[in-house]
């Protein structure tokens, strides 16, 4: 029987090594400021956007998806991903879960340069039990300033159920 599950499996497959870019704009103060309170930061380097040291929380450059301003509403699953987050399941009706994140910072993120994500598929495993398939998406995120050049890798794994 032919399932959303196989449908999300070819997609992703036929997609590995493709490379999606996304503009993100660029990283304003004030919104590294409200992701740093958002993850009860207590550094004032991340609070304090007059502070002589202030730095962009290092995890709020990663938490970018769709830039400073977020997405639309029509972007959106109904579990609150994004529809393209995880390649190949836009539409399938397909449970998807965070499978772990891995996250090498190379550059501190600077303020007002225009930041760009490279988007690659590296991997797409079938795991689990015949009663119980899923899989494993392995996607690779690279994440590049105009002027500073790469900030960070992200190897992010997703559960397609």
């Amino acid at each position: 029987m032919r399932t959303d599950l196989h449908t999300a499996q070819e997609r992703a497959g036929r997609l590995i090594g493709a490379v999606d870019r996304r503009r993100l704009g660029q990283v304003r103060a004030e919104e590294s400021i409200a992701f740093a309170r958002a993850c009860a930061a207590e550094d004032p380097r991340f609070l304090d956007g007059a502070h002589p040291d202030f730095a962009v929380h290092p995890m709020y450059l990663p938490s970018l998806l769709r830039g400073p301003l977020g997405g639309q509403d029509p972007e959106y699953r109904d579990d609150g991903m994004f529809a393209d987050e995880v390649p190949g399941t836009a539409g399938l009706d397909v449970r998807l879960m965070a499978g772990g994140q891995q996250i090498a910072f190379l550059a501190p993120t600077p303020l007002g340069e225009e930041i760009e994500v490279i988007r690659v598929i590296e991997k797409v495993e079938s795991k689990g039990r015949p009663d119980s398939p899923f899989l494993l998406i392995t996607v690779v995120k690279s994440y590049r300033a105009a002027v500073a050049g790469e900030l960070a890798t992200v190897t992010e794994r997703f559960i397609v159920r």
